[in-house]
């Protein structure tokens, strides 16, 4: 085609406003998703009348999970509690040697795997079905999680008020406290106090320390400017300079991200070489990924998590690198 024959910048704009679908949407796709929807209401209007005709008893949720296709799925629409979260707490349950929890949750019924990658969804339905102890434990985290401490200690407190066994009664009260958690998910995530690099910069604050948020150009990372979370006092004289990864998800990224971090340090270390690299490096999301783990840590002179332990040291670092005569 003759280059003449291209439409004009005017042909192009107005064809994006004279011919805007305004809101796209796949027919065929819609309509199975509208059935995935009704599936699940199905599916929680079936337990509700359970519940009513037998009592909200543990009994009764096993059944349902184990007997139901896709009964889980119920229990999660009812309590909010997402299954990303569930996987999480999952994994937790699998590295924790909570004497509490494990009994709660006949761990000692679970299968005695090592530890190299968390379970999916699916894994975690297949054993709901095959192995009664497994499932049984499932339910009691629903039913008695608020009772074991490890729980209120470990899960943001947005996520542990889920598993709350009233919201099993169907009471206005508790459908409209699920209705909340889930409009609000999105904005609690971003929320800036959310974050764990707050609790950094009180820290650093606290030590009456002054940094900078600056950008470096490094030509070995595709000379894209790099954005450090912390640069103390500032980016003219660097003497700590410290980076954030809080990860509670998995993904492929994590390891375009370790080996990023990597380039980053040698940066760093070929220009600032009396520059302290300090990585805070923290989640289940990294203790799931340990080979994109290792990578990353090597990258830090000094790696911290955000355990109370873990912010004491990174203190006794701040007074031995800013105050130490």
């Amino acid at each position: 085609m003759n280059r003449r024959n291209y439409p004009s910048p005017d042909d192009k704009f107005n064809t994006v406003l004279s011919k805007n679908t305004f809101y796209f949407y796949n027919e065929e796709f819609e309509e199975y998703h509208e059935g995935h929807i009704s599936s699940i209401a199905q599916n929680v209007f079936l337990l509700k009348n359970k519940i009513e005709q037998n009592g909200l008893k543990e009994s009764v949720l096993l059944e349902h999970i184990r007997t139901i296709e896709d009964g889980l799925d119920a229990i999660l629409t009812i309590t909010g509690f997402s299954k990303e979260s569930l996987q999480r707490l999952v994994t937790f349950i699998r590295v924790s040697d909570d004497k509490l929890l494990s009994k709660l949750v006949n761990k000692n019924a679970w299968p005695e795997e090592e530890f190299k990658s968390e379970w999916g969804l699916d894994k975690i339905k297949s054993l709901i079905k095959t192995n009664e102890k497994f499932a049984e434990g499932i339910v009691n985290l629903f039913f008695k999680g608020p009772t074991i401490p490890v729980l209120k200690q470990v899960l943001p407190l947005f996520e542990y008020k889920k598993l709350d066994i009233k919201k099993f009664s169907f009471s206005v009260e508790s459908l409209v406290d699920t209705i909340i958690r889930y409009k609000t998910k999105g904005s609690y995530k971003a929320a800036r106090e959310g974050n764990p690099e707050v609790v950094t910069e009180d820290i650093l604050k606290k030590n009456g320390l002054s940094f900078e948020k600056g950008k470096f150009r490094i030509p070995e990372a595709g000379n894209i400017p790099r954005t450090m979370d912390f640069i103390v006092p500032d980016k003219t004289s660097p003497r700590m300079i410290i980076e954030c990864s809080y990860s509670v998800t998995t993904a492929s990224g994590m390891g375009d991200k370790a080996k990023t971090e990597k380039t980053v340090a040698d940066y760093l270390k070929k220009n600032y070489p009396e520059a302290v690299f300090v990585g805070f490096v923290d989640g289940i999301g990294w203790y799931v990924r340990k080979g994109d783990l290792k990578r990353m840590v090597e990258a830090y002179d000094f790696v911290f998590t955000f355990h109370r332990e873990e912010l004491e040291k990174f203190e006794k670092l701040l007074t031995e690198t800013f105050y130490a005569k």
